[in-house]
């Protein structure tokens, strides 16, 4: 399983960066739990837990995070 699709952090833009990372959140739970039926069983459990939700955010925000630094995102000031 390609964990970085593409097999690289780097994006033009900010907008697509966090597209990346929403992905490569959803990538990681894929490969913590391969069995598609037990994840999709599982979904109920956390689709009504603002907890739980704030975790999948946190998750995303950290994956981000690390787009952002491969790509400097931070040093740019323009806006993507």
């Amino acid at each position: 399983m390609e964990l970085i699709p593409g097999g690289s952090l780097q994006t033009a833009t900010a907008q697509q960066g966090r597209e990346l990372a929403m992905k490569m959140a959803r990538l990681v739970i894929k490969a913590t739990q391969p069995d598609a039926e037990v994840r999709d069983r599982l979904r109920a459990a956390y689709a009504d837990d603002a907890a739980t939700l704030l975790q999948v955010a946190h998750i995303v925000a950290v994956e981000f995070a690390t787009i952002a630094a491969a790509n400097d995102h931070w040093r740019h000031t323009e806006d993507q």
